[in-house]
C-alpha cells in the first residue's frame, strides 16, 4: 500500500548503481527474475526498453560514463545512439544524443505485489494486515514481538515469538530497527510526485524516456513512462518531507512539471497534464548530501535473530526476487 506499489512500476537494468553495490548487482539479477516471475504467473509487463537523453551537448560525456557504469555493472546492448536514431524511437523527444537501455520494461506493480502475496499463503504463510508493532525483545533464541491488531477503536494486542525476524519495513525500517536497539540508521523521507498525461496526446510518447539522472544522485529525474493501460505517466519529483505519510499536503503544481517535461518534449502543454499520485522513498542520505546510499542488508550486529533491510528505495521492485535470494540464505544461517 505504499512503497511497493506507489512507484512507475519500471522494472530497472541496472544502469546508475556503483559497481558491485547491492544495488547493482540485485537490480540487474532482478530484471531477469521479475520478468520470469510474470512471465510465468501472468503477471502484466511489457519489455520496452528505454532511452536516457542528453538534452545538451555539455551532457554527452555523461552519457557515456552511464553506459561505461552499466557495461560494469553486467547490464547487455546498451547503445549511445544520435538525434535522427531518438527520432525514429520517439519522434516527439528532442535530444543531441540518447543511451539505449533494452532491457527496461514496466509492469503492474499492483499486481506483482498482490502476486507474491497469493503465492507466499498458497505456501503457508500468515498475513497479517492492519496490524503496528509495538516493541520487539530478544527472547531465549527467537525475538518477541507485540502487535497491536485492528482498526484504532476495536485494536487487540498479541505476541508472537519468532526464532528469525526479518525487518523490511520500508519507511519505517529505521524505527523498527530501533526497537532492537540499534539506531545505526535514519531514514528521510523524500515524496515524488506524477502528473499524467491520458487521451491522445499520450500518444506523444511511445515507451519510457529518461533525462540524465541528478548529479547528486537524489532522483532518476523527472522521466516519461508509457504505461500498461496507455496513459503516460511524468515523475517522479523528489522533495524532502519532515513526515513518512504526507503523500498529499503541499503537491507541486502541474506547471511545474510542464517546464521540466519541455526540456525533452517541447510540444508539451500544462493543460495536457493532470495531477497524478505520490510515493515516499525511504531514503538514506540527509538533505544537503550527495551520493547514492546502498541498501542496507545484513544480519543484526547485537541481535543476530533480526535480518535487517533499510533504505530500500528504487530499484527496489525490480530488485526484490534477487534480495529475496539472498536474504533466504542469511535466514537458513540462522537454524544452522
Amino acid at each position: 500500500m505504499a512503497t511497493s506499489t506507489r512507484n512507475s512500476g519500471v522494472i530497472h537494468s541496472g544502469i546508475y548503481y556503483p559497481t558491485n553495490s547491492f544495488k547493482a548487482r540485485f537490480c540487474v539479477e532482478g530484471n531477469r527474475l521479475t520478468k520470469e516471475f510474470c512471465t510465468s504467473h501472468g503477471v502484466p509487463h511489457r519489455n520496452t526498453g528505454k532511452l536516457v537523453v542528453a538534452s545538451r551537448p555539455e551532457e554527452e560525456a555523461a552519457l557515456e560514463a552511464l553506459k561505461i557504469r552499466g557495461e560494469e555493472n553486467g547490464v547487455e546492448g546498451l547503445r549511445l545512439i544520435g538525434p535522427a536514431d531518438i527520432r525514429a524511437r520517439e519522434p516527439n523527444i528532442a535530444g543531441v544524443a540518447a543511451l539505449e537501455v533494452p532491457s527496461t520494461g514496466i509492469l503492474s506493480s499492483e499486481a506483482l505485489v498482490q502476486t507474491y502475496a497469493r503465492l507466499a499463503a498458497a505456501r503457508g504463510v500468515n498475513i497479517v494486515t492492519r496490524a503496528k508493532v509495538i516493541s520487539l525483545e530478544p527472547v531465549n533464541d527467537g525475538i518477541r514481538a507485540r502487535l497491536r491488531v485492528g482498526d484504532q477503536d476495536d485494536a487487540e494486542e498479541e505476541f508472537v515469538e519468532a526464532a528469525c525476524v526479518i525487518n523490511t519495513a520500508g519507511l519505517y525500517a529505521d524505527d523498527v530497527a530501533a526497537m532492537l536497539g540499534n539506531t545505526s540508521w535514519k531514514i528521510y523521507p523524500v515524496r515524488g510526485e506524477y502528473c499524467e498525461i491520458r487521451g491522445p496526446r499520450a500518444a506523444l510518447i511511445n515507451n519510457l524516456v529518461y533525462p540524465l539522472p541528478h548529479a547528486d544522485g537524489l532522483s532518476l529525474g523527472v522521466h516519461f513512462t508509457k504505461t500498461l493501460w496507455g496513459t503516460v505517466l511524468l515523475g517522479p519529483t523528489a522533495t524532502y518531507l519532515e513526515e513518512k505519510d504526507n503523500y498529499e499536503r503541499d503537491r507541486l503544481p502541474t506547471s511545474a512539471f510542464a517546464r521540466n517535461a519541455k526540456l525533452l518534449l517541447p510540444e508539451i502543454q500544462e493543460s495536457d497534464l493532470q495531477p497524478g499520485y505520490s510515493g515516499i522513498r525511504p531514503k538514506l542520505v540527509p538533505p544537503g548530501s550527495h551520493g547514492i546510499a546502498d541498501f542496507v542488508i545484513e544480519r543484526d550486529a547485537k541481535v543476530p535473530q533480526a535480518i535487517q533491510l533499510v533504505g530500500i528505495e528504487s530499484p527496489g521492485l525490480t530488485a526484490a526476487p534477487a534480495i529475496a535470494r539472498y536474504v533466504a540464505k542469511l535466514v537458513e544461517e540462522t537454524f544452522a
